[in-house]
């Protein structure tokens, strides 16, 4: 008998929720849907559904992609503590930044063009802001 491996299959469910809860931020971050879709390496259609409340019970998500959500989730989270009003806190991934990685760009346009390494950095650079005691 063949036991399943829990670690190795993340649960439908909460690849689903975490999905929902990664794309309502990038909502509010103001993301465009095609930059939403990037960041997160999700389908047109993927997105549309996890933006709807009813849209998407259940979701397979690969580990790049779980990545990515929890990069999302991350940075949420770094900017609630780095931030108290709401303006900088969903606004600040809009702000083009001066930071020699972003080079005038907001972190959103870096992030937009898909790739793992500047979802990554975007990220640690985010961390590193409010003294990175993950």
């Amino acid at each position: 008998m063949m036991l399943a491996n829990p670690i190795a299959t993340p649960d439908k469910t909460a690849s689903a929720t975490g999905l929902r809860t990664a794309v309502a931020i990038l909502d509010r971050w103001g993301a465009t849907g095609e930059q939403g879709e990037a960041i997160l390496r999700v389908s047109h259609s993927t997105y549309a559904r996890a933006k709807r409340k009813d849209g998407l019970a259940s979701i397979n998500l690969d580990r790049d992609q779980l990545t990515r959500v929890s990069f999302v989730l991350n940075m949420h989270a770094a900017l609630r503590t780095i931030f108290d009003n709401p303006e900088n806190l969903y606004g600040f991934m809009r702000m083009p930044n001066d930071n020699a990685f972003f080079f005038g760009r907001s972190p959103l346009e870096v992030m937009g063009e898909g790739d793992i390494v500047a979802v990554y950095e975007t990220f640690r650079r985010i961390d590193a802001l409010r003294g990175g005691q993950w």
